[in-house]
């Protein structure tokens, strides 16, 4: 696999709007090389009878079956409220009458 240059890495840090000053582009161009040497050397350890997969363990849904059940009517949710008005939390005012 070719080396990735300096100019490539230049090039990749524009597209992506990353300000690199020129030693951090000396400094990455060898690191991003090896990275992809060992991205590639994966990609070559299974084999065509090994089927992709996106966990090493199989994985099972583990939420509960979804149930209707009956919802709170209005006076068993209101019932704990301090104070309620026409099936409504009432609460303190904050903001004036201005609009």
């Amino acid at each position: 696999m070719p080396e990735i240059t300096r100019d490539e890495v230049e090039h990749l840090a524009n597209l992506a709007r990353i300000d690199l000053s020129d030693a951090e582009l000396d400094h990455l161009a060898p690191q991003l090389s090896v990275i992809l040497e060992s991205v590639a050397s994966i990609s070559g350890v299974a084999g065509d009878d090994v089927p992709p997969t996106s966990h090493a363990l199989p994985l099972t849904n583990v939420f509960r079956e979804d149930v209707v059940v009956p919802g709170l009517g209005a006076e068993a949710a209101l019932a704990g409220a301090p104070e309620s008005e026409q099936q409504r939390f009432m609460v303190p005012r904050i903001l004036g009458d201005e609009q």
